[in-house]
């Protein structure tokens, strides 16, 4: 990590601020060349943590910007190296300009998520705090910042290390007794042993729990709005996301494809998508719209079945209630209540039926309401919840690693070969919090982050 990293920290589209960061070693002296502050000294000279004017050039010494520049020197920074940053006007074509010229001074583009991987290496991050930082970005609902936001302070890393540390105790103790036989070391007992295994394990059991509702948190609830073409789909989904996001018309099968938009229902988050009617397709194109339909109802947590009430049921109505009852959470509508009924609640197999108008707006209250009860309620968003897919599945290995411990010791196995099941679960922990983790694991983290964070 010898050489300086450059990119824009900020986004690609115009803008009131636009940043420019570098770390490494030598940072300030390469801001130098292409920054000069009004006070007259160079950065590399000038305090840190405070904000100075001058101006910015790029590589063919042209002024292109007045900025403000701050220094942050090692370890005091979010890197834990030597760090500047450029603030200027959010002009995409500038920030390009100045960056082109921070490279010909000596710097390299940064990669994805470089400069968090850096405050990872250099200890001024633990991995569940890095992985936070990227959750924090992505987030689509103060909730889920919130969480974020916790788990960003240190919060689930609090969680998990009280158990890596029992476990660490335990390895040891049971060592040290055996390598130093003579030496006034308390005996290692069973039930020491046994106590350990039992309380980690429900501790794991605990936080693993928390996952179902974390990732709801974090990616919404996958919501699929199934019927034969006409029933109202399009326009129950306009509704709900209160603009015209997908085109209605008079027209059956104006919808070929399905069709995804988050919406906020509350204090729910559904992933809420829209599919082609379901009936015997005309043609090659809506046949596969009509089976990505079907696909998208077998992967969904909550099924909208909605039929216009104005006609009676038909056999692409009872089609489109079978492709619903694979959710494990499902909703029937009866849409366009404006118009005159013939369909009943007492026709439809579901437990719950609403009667409502997408068109009109009337009655779209009953069915926030049913979302809010069955996936909403009081949460603690403060960082104790678990979100991410990758620390679930290496907590999981954890805490089966354990309770394979405790079989074992109830089974009559020695406690030196119990111990190789507790060196398994401290592994996967060291997975999570990055103790242990392997450098794959590390590159494959910071992958999924933005250039410039």
């Amino acid at each position: 990590m010898g050489d300086v990293i450059a990119a824009v920290a900020t986004g690609k589209v115009p803008c009131a601020i636009g940043i420019l960061r570098l770390s490494g070693e030598g940072c300030a002296q390469i801001a130098d060349k292409v920054f000069t502050p009004d006070c007259g000294k160079p950065l590399a000279e000038l305090p840190p943590r405070r904000l100075f004017l001058g101006t910015l050039h790029d590589r063919l010494g042209r002024v292109i910007d007045q900025a403000m520049a701050v220094v942050c020197r090692a370890p005091r920074s979010y890197t834990g190296e030597d760090t500047v940053e450029l603030q200027c006007h959010g002009s995409p074509a500038m920030l390009a300009a100045g960056l082109e010229a921070l490279f010909t001074a000596g710097a390299r583009q940064a990669g994805p998520g470089e400069f968090t991987k850096r405050a990872f290496l250099n200890g001024q991050l633990g991995l569940t705090q890095a992985e936070a930082v990227i959750d924090l970005i992505d987030a689509e609902s103060a909730d889920a910042a919130a969480n974020a936001a916790g788990q960003l302070g240190g919060v689930l890393q609090k969680r998990i290390e009280p158990v890596y540390d029992r476990l660490t105790d335990l390895c040891s103790h049971f060592h040290a007794v055996l390598d130093y036989p003579d030496e006034d070391i308390e005996d290692f007992g069973l039930q020491e042993l046994a106590d350990t295994l039992k309380t980690s394990a429900n501790e794991l059991r605990a936080l693993l729990s928390t996952y179902e509702r974390g990732r709801q948190l974090k990616q919404g609830v996958k919501t699929v709005l199934l019927g034969r073409p006409n029933a109202g789909k399009s326009s129950l989904l306009n509704a709900l996301a209160g603009y015209e996001r997908v085109i209605v018309t008079d027209i059956a099968g104006t919808t070929r494809d399905t069709v995804e938009e988050p919406v906020r229902l509350g204090s729910v988050l559904l992933r809420l998508t829209d599919t082609a009617g379901i009936r015997d397709a005309g043609d090659k194109i809506e046949a596969m719209g009509v089976a990505r339909s079907e696909a998208a109802a077998r992967e969904a947590e909550l099924s909208v079945f909605i039929c216009d009430g104005s006609e009676p049921l038909n056999e692409e109505d009872f089609r489109a209630i079978r492709a619903a009852q694979s959710a494990p959470h499902r909703l029937a509508v009866i849409n366009k209540s404006d118009r005159p009924q013939v369909v009943s609640a007492g026709e439809l197999p579901f437990d719950t039926v609403l009667t409502l108008s997408a068109r009109t707006g009337e009655n779209l209250d009953a069915l926030r309401r049913f979302v809010e009860e069955t996936f909403g309620g009081e949460i603690r968003c403060d960082g104790s919840i678990l979100t991410n897919a990758r620390q679930f599945g290496a907590l999981t290995r954890a805490e089966a690693a354990l309770v394979h411990g405790q079989n074992a010791l109830t089974g009559g196995m020695t406690p030196d070969a119990v111990l190789t099941d507790v060196e398994e679960a401290m592994e996967a922990l060291g997975e999570v919090t990055g103790r242990t983790v392997r450098e794959d694991i590390t590159n494959r983290i910071f992958e999924r982050f933005c250039v410039g964070k």
